[in-house]
């Protein structure tokens, strides 16, 4: 083979890569396209958003504030049997019948009930 043939062979393999990439380009290019527009008319068929007047307001008699409650764990029953969900309470704690919030003292412990050494 001589040096000519090697550069014809060089400058045909460019080409094709460069052809390759085009090409490879405008696919991409071309699905990029698609999934706007296939985006475009899932977004048309999707319901309208809310108007201003739809949306959630205030009650009229004004805002609703929190409420503070003390809570004691509700103990789940000790059975022979398995409890099914519908046996159970809807929440795991009840309101407790002290609602005295607990205080720390000075020179108590240092978390309730931790049994730490406490404030000195």
């Amino acid at each position: 083979m001589s040096t000519a043939a090697f550069v014809v062979a060089a400058a045909g393999s460019d080409v094709l890569n460069v052809v390759a990439a085009f090409i490879g380009g405008a696919v991409i290019a071309g699905a990029l396209i698609w999934a706007v527009q296939f985006g475009m008319r899932v977004r048309d068929r999707e319901l309208p958003r809310p108007r201003p007047e739809d949306q959630p307001s205030l009650p009229t008699s004004g805002a609703i504030h929190e409420i503070r409650e003390m809570r004691e764990p509700d103990e789940v029953p000790r059975t022979e049997r398995r409890l099914m969900p519908y046996e159970l309470h809807h929440s795991g704690s009840r309101r407790g019948t002290d609602q005295k919030r607990k205080r720390w003292l000075p020179g108590s412990s240092g978390s309730f009930g931790s049994g730490g050494l406490g404030h000195s």
